[in-house]
C-alpha cells in the first residue's frame, strides 16, 4: 500500500536483470565463437577440394578431408542445439527474475499511476521480452560481432575481394540503420493500437450483461471493427517497411555473392587467386552478411522488446517497491489522521479534505453524508487505496509505509462497495488466498459474518468454487462472504463501505452483531452508512459534506445536530461546527 503517494527508488531494471545472467550470456558468447569458426568448414572444404584434391587426384586425401568435415558439421549441429537450449533457458531466467515484479506492477498500476497507467500492460511487455530472448534474434546478434573475422579471411584471399565484401557490409549496415530509424514509429503505433483494442475487448467482456441487456452489441462490434482496421493499417505499414528492408538486404546479399564469384573468377583467370579461393570467398562473404540479414528479419521483435523494456523500466521507476527492513509490531491501539486530504491516483484536486480525528481500539465510527460528498474517498485513504495529497495518517504513531505491505494488510479488513471475489473456493477467498491457511480463523470469520450456515448449505461447503468475480453467488452472498474476508483473523482496522446495501433484515442484524464483536475484541470499525440500521453498533460519527469533514463526535451528540440540518447551516451555506468527542 502506498499511503503517501511517493514512489520509492527503483530497485531493479531490465538491464540489471539481464546483467545478472552474465554467466549464461558469456557461455552463449563462447559457443557462438566456436559456431562461427565451424561455419568456415564449408569454405575451407571447398578450398581444399579445388586446390588439393583435384590437383592431386588423391582419393585418400578426399576421404580424410570429408571425414574431418563431417565431424566438424556434427559438432556444429550439437553446438547450435546447445545454444538454442541455452537461449530458451536464458529467456526463462529473465522472465523468472522479472515475473514477480511484472505481476506486482500489474496490481499496483491502477493505484500507483491512475489514468496514466491505463495503457500499460507490464505482463504483456514481459512476455514480449521473453519471446524475443528465446527466439532467433539474440543468436543473430551474437553472430554479428564475428563478421570482421570473415571479412579478414576474404582480405587474406585477395585485397580486391575483401574490399568488395567490406563495401557490401557497409551498404547493408546503412540499410539496417535506415530500417531502425523508419520502423520505430510504425512499431510503436502498432503496439498502441493493439493494446487499445485488447482493453476495449476486455471491458466489453467484463460488462457483457449490460451490453446484452441494452442492445449495445452491434455498436460495440462496429467500434471493434474500427479499432481492428486501425490496427491492420499500422500492422501493414510496419510490415511493409520491414519486408522492404528484409527483401532489399537479401537481394543485395545475393548480388554481392554472385558479384564476388564473378570478380574471383576474373582474378582466377589472371592467376591471382586459386579456383578454391574463388569459391571460398563467395561462401565466406555470404556467411559474413547472413547474421545481419537474420537480425533484420527479427527487427520487429527486437523493436517490440526494446519498447517493452523501456516501458517496464519507467514503471519500475514510477512505482517503487522498497519495503522496510525493520519490523514493527502490528498496530493495536490508535488510528489518527491530521489535516488529511486525498484524491484518486494521479489527480491533484482533493475529493476529500480536512480530515481530523483520532480513533482508539474498540471505537466504531460511522461515516455519513450525501451521495458524492467524499465518504468513500475518506475510507480509501484510510486503507491506503488512495494516496495522501497532504496531511498525515498514523497507526500507533507510525506512518503505514513503515510496515511491509503484506504484513500491514493482515491488520486491515476492507469491504468495498463493489465486492470482488476471486476465482477459487469460498475458504480461499475468506482466507485471502493465504499460503498457510488457518481453518479455525476461516470458520470464525464466517460465523462472525453469520454466513457459516449459508456456506455449509452448499454441496461442497467451504470448498465451493465461486467463479470469476463470484459469478456463481448472488450479490448478497458475495457481500456476506466479502465481510467474512474483511473479518478474517480479526484485523485491527476494519473498514466497511455500505456493507448492508445488499443485505436483508437478517443480514443487517448479523452485521450489527459482527461489528459489536469486533469492537469488543479491540478492533477499530469504520462504516460508511446510508441506512440508520448500520449505525446501531457504532458510537462515533463523522459527517462529510462537499468533500470536507463537517462534524465529528459521539453519535448521540452529532446525529441530533445532523437531523436539525438547516439550524446548523447545512442549507444556509454556513459551515457546521465540529463537535469534539
Amino acid at each position: 500500500m502506498d499511503y503517501n503517494g511517493r514512489g520509492a527508488k527503483p530497485q531493479i531494471t531490465v538491464a540489471k536483470v539481464i546483467g545478472k545472467c552474465r554467466g549464461t550470456l558469456s557461455s552463449i558468447g563462447v559457443i557462438s565463437l566456436v559456431i562461427n569458426l565451424l561455419m568456415l568448414t564449408g569454405p575451407m572444404f571447398m578450398l581444399q577440394v579445388y586446390d588439393r584434391v583435384l590437383s592431386s587426384h588423391s582419393l585418400p586425401t578426399l576421404a580424410v578431408i570429408a571425414a574431418l568435415v563431417g565431424g566438424l558439421y556434427v559438432a556444429y549441429g550439437l553446438l547450435e542445439g546447445i545454444r538454442s537450449r541455452m537461449l530458451t533457458r536464458f529467456a526463462q531466467e529473465v522472465d523468472l527474475r522479472l515475473s514477480a515484479k511484472g505481476f506486482g506492477l500489474n496490481l499496483k498500476l491502477p493505484l500507483g499511476l491512475g489514468a496514466r497507467g491505463r495503457g500499460q500492460e507490464p505482463l504483456r511487455d514481459l512476455e514480449s521480452i521473453r519471446q524475443f530472448c528465446a527466439g532467433p534474434g539474440p543468436a543473430a546478434m551474437f553472430d554479428v560481432p564475428w563478421m570482421p573475422i570473415y571479412l579478414g579471411l576474404v582480405f587474406a584471399l585477395h585485397f580486391w575481394l575483401g574490399l568488395i565484401a567490406l563495401g557490401g557490409a557497409v551498404l547493408i549496415f546503412l540499410l539496417v540503420l535506415a530500417n531502425e530509424f523508419l520502423s520505430r514509429a510504425p512499431a510503436k503505433q502498432m503496439g498502441e493500437a493493439s493494446a487499445q483494442r485488447s482493453r476495449f475487448a476486455s471491458g466489453a467482456r467484463t460488462n457483457a450483461e449490460v451490453v446484452k441487456a441494452m442492445g449495445m452489441g452491434p455498436r460495440f462490434t462496429t467500434t471493434w471493427l474500427g479499432m481492428s482496421d486501425k490496427l491492420y493499417q499500422t500492422q501493414q505499414k510496419a510490415g511493409d517497411r520491414a519486408a522492404f528492408f528484409t527483401v532489399t538486404i537479401k537481394t543485395l546479399r545475393f548480388i554481392l555473392q554472385s558479384g564476388m564469384l564473378a570478380v574471383a573468377a576474373w582474378l582466377t583467370l589472371l592467376q591471382e587467386v586459386s579456383p578454391g579461393a574463388m569459391i571460398a570467398s563467395s561462401i565466406i562473404t555470404s556467411r559474413a552478411l547472413a547474421p545481419i540479414e537474420a537480425a533484420v528479419g527479427q527487427w520487429r521483435a527486437f523493436v517490440g522488446a526494446r519498447q517493452a523494456r523501456t516501458r517496464l523500466d519507467k514503471l519500475l521507476a514510477a512505482i517503487g517497491d522498497t519495503q522496510p527492513e525493520t519490523e514493527l509490531p502490528l498496530p493495536k491501539q490508535k488510528l489518527e489522521i491530521l489535516q488529511l486530504a486525498t484524491a484518486p491516483v494521479g489527480e491533484r484536486v482533493p475529493t476529500f479534505q480536512g480530515g481530523n480525528f483520532v480513533l482508539n481500539a474498540g471505537d466504531g465510527l460511522a461515516v455519513i453524508g450525501p451521495s458524492g460528498s467524499g465518504k468513500t474517498s475518506l475510507i480509501r485513504a484510510l486503507v491506503g487505496v488512495w494516496p495522501l495529497l497532504r496531511g498525515k495518517l498514523t497507526l500507533d504513531g507510525a506512518e503505514p509505509q513503515q510496515w511491509q505491505e503484506e504484513r500491514l494488510g493482515a491488520a486491515i479488513g476492507y469491504l468495498p462497495q463493489d465486492v470482488e471475489l476471486f476465482d477459487g473456493t469460498i475458504a480461499e477467498n475468506i482466507a485471502r488466498f493465504a499460503a498457510q491457511r488457518n481453518n479455525e480463523a476461516i470458520l470464525e470469520a464466517a460465523r462472525l459474518a453469520h454466513v457459516h450456515e449459508l456456506i455449509t448449505s452448499f454441496n461442497e461447503g467451504y470448498d465451493t468454487r465461486v467463479g470469476v468475480g463470484g459469478a456463481r453467488l448472488s450479490a448478497g452472498q458475495r457481500q456476506r462472504i466479502g465481510l467474512a474476508r474483511a473479518l478474517y483473523n480479526k484485523p485491527f482496522l476494519v473498514v466497511l463501505d455500505e456493507p448492508n446495501s445488499n443485505l436483508d433484515s437478517e443480514g443487517e442484524a448479523a452485521l450489527t452483531a459482527a461489528i459489536k464483536t469486533m469492537r469488543q475484541a479491540g478492533s477499530i470499525v469504520v462504516v460508511v452508512a446510508h441506512r440508520p440500521s448500520a449505525l446501531a453498533a457504532l458510537d462515533l460519527v463523522v459527517v462529510v459534506k462537499e468533500g470536507t469533514q463537517q462534524m465529528f463526535g459521539a453519535k448521540d451528540e452529532v446525529l441530533p445536530k445532523v437531523m436539525a440540518g438547516p439550524a446548523l447551516g447545512a442549507s444556509s451555506g454556513q459551515p457546521l461546527q465540529v463537535v469534539q468527542k
